[in-house]
């Protein structure tokens, strides 16, 4: 009866530890669930390590209630000790990266090394714990340098200027009260404690409980934040896309005797391919197909600058060469850097001839019906971009009925499959010759479908993919 009382006595007195210490476990779990929901989020790290911080202080607090212990099973009471001197140790190094992600600079360097060193005093004092049974060797020192670091960070924080420039949050006021009282009950129990003067538990919890809210509170603000701006970004690219379809033609040309059919297929939300259709009258019109380098807004406004300068140079249509010698002139000083492949066919059906140059592009595909041969037709100047002058050759192609002509950027033919090997000018060989007959909107998509088939399932697009199928009928 007596060792029963007892029993309830201690229970009784544990009983503030054990809710504390699960409490700490299910904001620390929590915690780690709202990282992983919003893994995407800016600032999500500091809530992981955050989580697991918690947690394992949590852990700690469990297995330091002897009425906790006592209803574990057997193997699990073998493991309390390791488990508490893994608690120990590493506490300060998920602190330490826990702050990490809120820091820029100096700071954030100095709690890279931190938590660095604070994990090699940990390996250490775990290690000559699981040899000697000594848990608290290395303890003093993984103390100084808690303390160092705490003393280092506080500052930061206090002083405004240090603030806005080394730490990411935007509450600084809230972890500052949070820290401030983490830092007094810190230091109160560190001098009375050489007294010989006992601190009830609860207060390190309660301050510490104070300082994780804190840090908690300012953490998830700065992911909210991070969210809100990701949506705006998402909002505008979505906006951007529209626009930038916008530019494209809506409809294909009323030519006779030609049908065209055109894929456009961005990498990302907007894109740096272009194409265009120049038509003159219902016998002849222009095809002006473009590839800026790079990928997404900075390449898509770079084609929306080559939507404004095909419209101004309507007048020399039928005129290859020096077509793309004025677009390239007109863009010279746009580009800023960046490079433009283009390449323009000219197609007269009264006249049965078709004229092209490029500046730096793909080769033109001319699918001949009468002898089932595909020319790969290569009338090359420099690349718009590039700091010298060029000329642009012109290739005359005389057609049939029958024939096939197709505009592409290099998106549709450097795809690679799973052992390296790219799409390539054999694979679309092999493809035109095995679907000659296909309307030229079903080849288009046919290509399209197998572009996406060599690749490797795992693999996304790498580039942005542009084709423009015109067949003579």
């Amino acid at each position: 009866m007596i060792a029963d009382a007892h029993a309830v006595a201690m229970f009784r007195e544990q009983v503030p530890s054990l809710i504390i210490g699960t409490s700490f476990v299910i904001l620390g779990l929590v915690a780690l669930a709202v990282a992983t929901i919003r893994r995407r989020a800016g600032g999500v790290r500091a809530v992981f390590w955050l989580g697991i911080w918690v947690a394992v202080f949590g852990i700690q607090r469990l297995i330091n209630s002897d009425s906790f212990v006592a209803v574990l099973p057997r193997w699990q009471q073998a493991c309390v000790p390791y488990m508490h001197a893994f608690a120990t140790y590493f506490m300060l190094v998920l602190a330490s990266l826990t702050f990490r992600e809120l820091t820029l600079g100096w700071v954030r360097r100095v709690l890279t090394m931190v938590a660095s060193m604070g994990l090699l005093i940990a390996v250490v004092g775990i290690g000559i714990f699981v040899r000697t049974g000594e848990e608290y060797r290395l303890a003093t020192y993984d103390q100084i340098l808690a303390s160092a670091t705490l003393a280092l960070f506080l500052p930061v924080i206090v002083v405004p200027s240090l603030g806005q420039k080394y730490v990411v949050l935007q509450n600084r006021g809230l972890l500052l009260f949070g820290s401030l009282v983490f830092a007094v009950e810190a230091l109160y129990v560190n001098v009375v404690r050489p007294f010989g003067l006992r601190i009830d538990s609860v207060w390190d919890d309660l301050a510490f409980a104070t300082y994780i809210f804190s840090l908690g509170y300012v953490a998830m603000q700065r992911v909210y934040a991070s969210e809100r701006r990701l949506s705006s970004i998402e909002n505008e690219l979505a906006i951007a896309r529209q626009l930038q379809f916008s530019i494209l033609p809506t409809t294909t040309p009323e030519v006779r005797n030609l049908r065209i059919a055109a894929v456009y297929e961005p990498m990302t939300a907007v894109a740096g391919d272009f194409y265009e259709y120049l038509a003159a009258d219902e016998c002849r019109a222009g095809f002006l197909v473009a590839d800026v380098s790079g990928h997404g807004v900075p390449a898509a406004l770079i084609a929306a600058m080559i939507k404004v300068a095909a419209q101004s140079v309507t007048a020399l249509v039928s005129d290859p060469a020096e077509l793309l010698r004025r677009l390239r002139e007109i863009l010279s000083k746009q580009l800023q850097g960046q490079f433009v492949s283009a390449a323009y066919l000219w197609i007269d059906v009264e006249g049965r001839s078709a004229r092209y140059s490029a500046a730096g592009h793909p080769p033109l595909l001319y699918w001949r019906a009468a002898d089932n041969t595909l020319a790969r037709v290569e009338s090359n100047g420099l690349l718009f971009g590039v700091p010298f002058e060029s000329a642009y050759p012109v290739r005359e192609i005389p057609f049939a009925s029958g024939d096939r002509f197709l505009l592409y950027t290099d998106g549709l033919s450097e795809p690679e499959n799973a052992q390296g090997e790219p799409f390539g000018d054999r694979k679309l060989e092999q493809i035109l010759h095995d679907n000659a007959a296909r309307p030229a909107a079903e080849l288009s998509l046919l290509l399209l479908d197998e572009v996406r088939a060599w690749q490797s399932a795992s693999v996304t697009q790498q580039d942005d993919i542009t084709l423009v199928t015109i067949d003579v009928v």
